[in-house]
């Protein structure tokens, strides 16, 4: 689908200069003298490369719609991870390093989403909040909680967040996977 420069919304994935790209900023600019642009920082889908690129208004752009499927995590096995197709059932393979640091909150079940564009996957959405076990953090101390200070702990996937004094050994809590950082007591 072609759309004029001045219509690239960040987020948008747009097929230029031979290669996929994500509008990662986008920044609307009416100089005094001269045609209003877009002036778009671009990155590269397959390879992470950035580019600043200008387009006017009066220039036109592929903008490139996405495959969304969703997948149920099955299992880690060395350095791959297997999905399977909540649909089909046909299960794909993805390295551990093509989810990123991320992976560590991948649990047996989890719904997520995975981005393709013909047929070769390009990113992968997580749900938003995990149910995590605190495994190891100090214990209180008295008298600790005039400050809004904050302490470490260790989940039982090995990543370690920042909890309020108050969390203790043993307690599930809802971990933000985008920022990993602690949200709030599990119910």
């Amino acid at each position: 689908m072609k759309i004029n420069g001045n219509e690239i919304r960040h987020g948008n994935v747009l097929s230029h200069k031979g290669g996929l790209w994500v509008a990662v900023k986008t920044n609307h600019v009416k100089p005094g003298k001269g045609g209003a642009y877009a002036q778009v920082e671009l990155k590269n889908l397959v390879d992470g490369t950035k580019l600043n690129e200008r387009f006017r208004s009066s220039e036109t752009v592929e903008r490139i719609r996405l495959e969304q499927k969703d997948y149920q995590f099955l299992f880690a096995e060395a350095d791959m991870l297997t999905f399977m197709d909540t649909e089909s059932y046909e299960q794909i393979e993805l390295a551990s390093e093509f989810v990123g640091e991320r992976a560590q909150f991948l649990q047996d079940g989890m719904k997520v989403t995975v981005e393709s564009y013909e047929g070769k996957p390009l990113g992968i959405s997580l749900p938003e909040h995990v149910t995590l076990e605190v495994t190891e953090t100090e214990p209180t101390i008295k008298g600790q909680t005039a400050s809004s200070s904050y302490k470490p702990a260790i989940l039982e996937n090995g990543v370690r967040v920042m909890v309020p004094p108050f969390v203790t050994t043993g307690e599930k809590i809802i971990v933000d996977t985008n920022e990993v950082t602690y949200v709030r007591r599990a119910d």
